[in-house]
C-alpha cells in the first residue's frame, strides 16, 4: 500500500496533483465548495479567542493537496474579524515539491504562507491551530487475518498457478502488530479480517513533539474501535477509489487508483492520550459543521444562496459525509477546557468507547 500510494513516480500521490471532486476519482468535503473553509475559519476563530485573542496565530494544515482548502479558510478568517486575519501566518506540512508547486499558485495573492517539510520544521507557534482534512486514511495498513488460534499477516503474492496479485497468509512482518492485535481478543469468526495502521501512531507522536501549543483538528471518515473491530465486519475497512466507484478490488490498477481504511479514532486519543494531548472533543461531522454554521450566523450575519445552501446539505447530511466523517479536537500544551466543555468531552470519551 505504501508503494502504491507514494512511491515516487509510480505511487497514487506522487504522479503530480491529483484531481479531486467530480472529475477525479473521489469527492471531498474541500470538494463541495468554500463553505467548507468558512466554517472551519469559525473554528479557527473560536480556537484564537480562548488562547487570549494573541498578536501571532499560526494556523498549520498538513495534506494540503492544492491549497484550496486553504485559501478558502483564510478568506473565512478576513470575513469573521480583521484582527484575526491580521494575526494569522498559515504553515503548510509538505515535503512533496510538486504538490507545494500547486499550493504556491493557489495562495500566490496570500501574504503569510510557509512551508514545513516535516513537524519538527513547523515554526515555534504558542499559539496554533493543526488541522488536517483526509490525510488518516491515507496512511498504509497492514491486513491481518484471524485463523482460528493466531492472527495471521496477509502479504501481497502471486495467487497460485497464475501472475495476478493475490494476499498471502504469513507471519506478521512488525512486532508491533503482536503487541496491536493482542488487544483484540479471540472472539473471531475464522477468517475475520481487519486492518492496523501503525502509521498512525508514529504520527501521533511526531506532532506531540512539534513546536506548537493549541488544538490539532482532524477530520476524517472512521470510528471507535468497537465500531472497527466488530465481530461483523469481516473484511475490514480497506477499499479503493477509482473514477468515483469504490469497491474491495485493492490489488487492481496499483498505482492509478486510491487506496484507503477508516481511521480507528479510539486508537489515535489513546495514543494521544499517552503523550501528553487531551481530548476535546469527538463529533460527526454534520454535527460539528451545524454548530460552526450556527456560532458565525451569531456574530456575522451571512446570506446562503441556492449553491451554499447545497454545500451545506452535503456537508451536514447523514446520507452523504455528515454522518461517516468526524471532527476529532485535541488540546497540546494547554487544558482542554480552553476549547470545549466537560459534558462534551465526556461524551467524546463514550463514543470512543474509553
Amino acid at each position: 500500500m505504501r508503494i502504491a500510494l507514494y512511491e515516487p513516480g509510480v505511487g497514487y500521490y506522487r504522479q503530480g496533483v491529483r484531481c479531486i471532486g467530480r472529475e477525479g476519482d473521489f469527492f471531498t468535503s474541500v470538494s463541495a465548495g468554500p463553505l467548507f473553509g468558512r466554517l472551519l475559519a469559525e473554528q479557527a476563530r473560536q480556537v484564537w479567542v480562548s488562547m487570549g485573542r494573541p498578536a501571532e496565530f499560526t494556523l498549520i494544515e498538513q495534506g494540503a493537496h492544492d491549497g484550496t482548502l486553504a485559501r478558502d479558510i483564510l478568506v473565512g478568517c478576513r470575513e469573521l474579524d480583521a484582527a484575526l486575519a491580521e494575526a494569522v501566518r498559515y504553515v503548510i506540512v509538505e515535503p512533496d515539491a510538486k504538490l507545494q508547486e500547486a499550493q504556491r499558485k493557489t495562495l500566490a495573492s496570500e501574504p503569510r504562507i510557509f512551508w514545513a517539510a516535516d513537524h519538527a520544521g513547523i515554526p515555534s507557534s504558542p499559539a496554533a491551530l493543526f488541522l488536517c482534512n483526509e490525510l488518516l486514511d491515507a496512511f498504509p495498513v497492514h491486513r491481518v487475518r484471524w485463523t482460528g488460534t493466531e492472527w495471521r499477516e496477509l502479504w501481497v503474492g502471486l495467487a497460485a498457478g497464475t501472475s495476478d496479485l493475490d494476499f498471502v497468509e504469513g507471519a506478521l512482518s512488525d512486532p508491533r502488530l503482536a503487541t496491536a492485535t493482542s488487544g483484540l481478543g479471540t472472539e473471531f469468526p475464522v477468517g475475520y479480517t481487519t486492518d492496523i495502521c501503525l502509521d498512525a501512531d508514529a504520527w501521533v507522536e511526531s506532532l506531540s513533539t512539534a513546536p506548537f501549543d493549541g488544538a490539532v483538528l482532524l477530520l476524517d471518515y472512521g470510528r471507535s474501535a468497537a465500531e472497527y473491530f466488530a465481530p461483523e465486519r469481516m473484511d475490514g475497512t480497506l477499499r479503493r477509489y477509482y473514477q468515483h466507484r469504490t469497491d474491495g478490488k485493492v490489488l487492481e490498477d496499483l498505482g492509478d487508483a486510491d487506496l484507503t481504511a477508516d481511521v480507528n479514532f479510539t486508537c489515535v486519543v489513546q495514543v494521544a492520550e499517552k503523550i501528553g494531548l487531551n481530548l476535546a472533543l469527538f463529533i460527526e461531522q454534520g454535527r460539528f459543521l451545524t454548530k460552526l454554521f450556527a456560532d458565525t450566523l451569531s456574530s456575522r450575519p451571512m446570506s446562503m444562496d441556492t449553491n451554499s445552501k447545497r454545500q451545506f446539505q452535503t456537508l451536514t447530511h447523514p446520507g452523504l459525509l455528515g454522518r461517516n466523517f468526524h471532527a476529532l479536537l485535541l488540546a497540546k500544551g494547554t487544558p482542554a477546557s480552553h476549547f470545549s466543555s466537560a459534558s462534551e468531552q465526556e461524551a467524546a470519551r463514550r463514543r470512543l468507547g474509553m
